[in-house]
């Protein structure tokens, strides 16, 4: 293709930035129009927070509000409000290391779902516009408009409407293909030497996972550009491999650190690739179809008329036909075949939606038409060509159950339409119409697509409240009970997220991210903790006994905060002896690590009365009730876990529980734990004092161990003593008088080196250079 750059007339030089504005403008429009014709947030009453977008990404960005305003209970590296204090640079660098991410900071912490609506429409009209200046430096220089419409193409294509738009972190990776791709022209041509590796760093910065799909895209493209261009020569991919590795090494402190954390989580469920049906991949490149487990392919009706036109265009060399239509096909035979699969997806099938590298088929099927488009309009024979590919893929896709009236008529038109534009005369009033026929296809496939996919998600998926006054009242009043590092405060039940403390306030067990520390989910289950989402969605356990063990001093129940006085400091000192070992009970791991007897056995299948009755039943869904209270549990391992639930004090001598299915019992005596918290109060840690690193207390004489009330994670450096477990808790042998204990997250000093050699390369090729007598770019 023609290199759009050279010898532009003046009125191609001012069309230049209009087209990726426009580009994004038709974007942010059918985007916020499908939402408002479906009435979901914030255009209508319907909710938008479903799954993973409701449980992590809104209270990540909350707790990214805090840190930013400096309010949050934690930094960088150590988070001390979820999971009783977890790692968080790996959070960080999965959820929040994209740098459209702090502009929630710009909005009222109440408004953070605004915020993060917001941010996702933005990162799709950035990513046409970044679509739409690839085209503009890769293409022709005449037809402007056009770029602009496939460019909002891509961004609008099913994958981000269906997808995306729920996982916001997802969305840099469709940023990130036209710009890796723009960073291939560069090494193609032998420029930009520095700016090529601080893209490729940015793009892996933002969200590593998509970026490595984008990467794997970028490459395969460029391969065809070299081919296409008779320009392929081995130095010029060395030149593009130096530039993307430079650029991953600089990305490399965050990088490290989230793939170790990956390591050190809770196993997820393995699943075995199962390759979509023809008919329903054929059927989801129409607009208005909806599946979780198939590729969201469709992408504007015009994209794939043109990329089929291409085929059979004449005055196109062949070998440039056959290498984009085959690079169309192998991307897309590739999603389908089981060790491919694999390559895209990190050599590990994802659990939940197979097919998330979809957003690269519709970015090289843009790519082809625009290659199209080189060589002008496509003539009547052309053009017929490629009706006849697009009919030919949705009479395939007829036999689909995903099909709806809606896609056949919106495709119909739509290739109506575009095919009528392009035998349109093209000049005056006529030019005009074409683009609005065009463009009118563009959004109205794209905004029913959208609204379409919004209710859908609301059938099909868990759904959450937006933020309201509720919600306002809880965080308030768990802010004024707030009383950390002192005590904790639990967030409660019912939980709003999954990520409770992160979007309440607090310091609480709940906690939910793809880096959940295994030892946190292990020791969490022991104690009878509950669980979702297989084991790394951990609920809040309301259990006076665990709130004793890990300080917890105020919660939210029923309503509103409830204060305790039996309560441990965050650092205790136990007697000298083993660790706990924990066995099959949860009544009976509490007492080892509390070193004490609370609980006592029922009495043909009755508490005494005074004792405050416990089921532990993880696998039973349904309710139990003894006397007035009623209970619900949602078990059923291993995708739920029912926490240990108060059925409340029995008050009925001989009165027993209704259960719903196999499950044990423990009558907690209150007044044994207030003796057993009095007799640890007394070997407690005299002062505490945390930090965004580490905590530091001091302790009282004489031996023993030194137990933190957090998981011992991979990550704890003590001064002194080598950390170890106690019943899954940070600890250290105690003699000392103090304890001082810093985190810093596995892999944290390697990525530093690694970002530090890299930036020596960088530094090395800009010396080069200057000497050369180059500018430094």
């Amino acid at each position: 293709m023609p290199n759009a750059t050279r010898s532009q007339p003046p009125s191609v030089r001012l069309s230049g930035p209009l087209a990726p504005a426009l580009a994004g403008v038709l974007s942010v429009v059918a985007v916020c129009g499908g939402d408002a014709v479906a009435r979901v947030f914030p255009f209508g009453p319907r909710r938008r927070a479903v799954n993973d977008l409701a449980n992590q990404f809104v209270p990540f960005h909350a707790h990214l509000w805090d840190l930013l305003r400096g309010r949050a209970d934690g930094g960088l590296l150590l988070d001390w409000q979820g999971g009783w204090g977890t790692s968080f640079l790996p959070d960080y660098g999965t959820y929040l290391s994209s740098p459209f991410a702090p502009l929630v900071a710009l909005f009222p912490r109440g408004d953070v779902e605004y915020a993060v609506y917001g941010i996702t429409v933005l990162k799709t009209a950035v990513a046409a516009a970044a679509m739409t200046f690839l085209l503009r430096r890769t293409g022709p220089a005449g037809v402007w408009w056009w770029a602009a419409v496939l460019g909002a193409s891509y961004a609008l294509c099913g994958w981000s409407l269906a997808e995306g738009t729920y996982n916001p972190m997802w969305l840099d990776g469709l940023i990130a293909f036209p710009l890796l791709c723009l960073v291939g022209e560069w090494a193609r041509e032998g420029r930009r030497p520095l700016l090529g590796p601080l893209v490729v760093a940015v793009c892996w910065l933002a969200n590593f996972y998509t970026a490595y799909m984008a990467t794997l895209g970028a490459a395969l493209v460029l391969l065809v550009r070299l081919a296409v261009t008779d320009s392929f020569r081995w130095r010029t991919l060395l030149r593009a491999a130096v530039t993307t590795a430079l650029g991953i090494g600089l990305a490399a402190p965050v990088l490290v650190p989230v793939f170790l954390g990956s390591r050190h989580a809770y196993p997820g469920v393995v699943r075995d690739f199962a390759p979509a049906a023809g008919t329903d991949v054929l059927a989801r490149l129409l607009p208005v179809t909806y599946g979780f487990a198939t590729p969201a392919a469709f992408v504007c009706t015009a994209v794939p008329l043109l990329a089929g036109a291409l085929l059979f265009r004449r005055d196109a060399p062949g070998r440039e036909r056959w290498l984009w239509g085959g690079l169309c096909a192998a991307v897309a035979m590739s999603m389908q075949w089981g060790p491919t699969h694999l390559v895209w997806h990190v050599f590990a099938t994802p659990n939940g939606s197979p097919y998330r590298q979809t957003f690269v088929l519709s970015g090289v099927l843009v790519l082809a038409a625009w290659t199209g488009l080189a060589h002008g309009l496509p003539g009547r024979g052309s053009l017929l060509g490629g009706a006849a590919v697009v009919l030919a893929l949705t009479v395939g896709a007829l036999p689909s159950p995903l099909l709806t009236p809606w896609s056949l008529l919106l495709a119909g038109a739509g290739l109506a339409a575009v095919a009528g534009a392009l035998l349109l005369p093209r000049r005056g009033r006529y030019g005009l119409l074409a683009a609005l026929l065009v463009t009118g296809t563009l959004l109205g496939q794209a905004a029913a697509t959208t609204a379409y996919a919004d209710r859908e998600r609301l059938a099909r998926l868990d759904d959450y409240p937006p933020w309201g006054a509720e919600h306002e009242r809880r965080a308030a009043a768990l802010a004024a009970a707030d009383g950390w590092p002192a005590y904790r405060t639990d967030s409660g039940l019912p939980r709003v997220a999954g990520n409770d403390p992160l979007l309440l306030g607090g310091q609480g067990a709940a906690y939910y991210s793809s880096h959940t520390p295994a030892v946190l989910t292990e020791t969490l289950a022991a104690l009878g903790g509950g669980w979702t989402s297989r084991g790394r969605n951990l609920l809040s356990l309301d259990n006076p006994v665990t709130d004793a063990l890990f300080g917890v001093g105020a919660r939210w129940r029923d309503g509103e905060v409830v204060r305790t006085d039996t309560r441990l400091p965050l650092v205790t000192v136990r007697p000298p002896g083993p660790p706990p070992v924990y066995g099959p009970s949860p009544f009976r791991n509490q007492e080892l690590l509390l070193g004490a007897r609370v609980y006592e056995p029922p009495h043909a299948g009755a508490c005494p009365v005074g004792t405050e009755v416990f089921l532990w039943a993880p696998d039973a869904t349904g309710t139990a009730r003894l006397g007035d209270r009623v209970v619900r549990l949602l078990g059923g391992t291993p995708k739920r876990r029912a926490a240990l639930t108060s059925l409340g004090v029995q008050r009925v001598p001989g009165l027993r529980p209704d259960l719903p299915g196999p499950g044990e019992l423990g009558c907690l005596d209150h007044d044994r734990l207030r003796s057993a918290v009095t007799a640890l109060r007394a070997r407690a840690a005299t002062s505490i004092r945390v930090a965004p690193d580490g905590i530091r207390a001091t302790l009282p004489p004489g031996a023993g161990t030194a137990v933190v009330a957090a998981p011992r994670i991979a990550g704890w450096h003590c001064e002194g003593a080598e950390p170890v477990a106690y019943g899954g808790l940070l600890a250290v042998p105690a003699g000392s008088g103090e304890l001082s204990c810093t985190f810093r997250p596995p892999g944290l000093r390697a990525g530093l080196a690694t970002g530090a050699l890299a930036a020596l390369g960088l530094l090395g090729v800009t010396v080069r250079r200057v000497r050369s007598g180059r500018p430094p770019r």
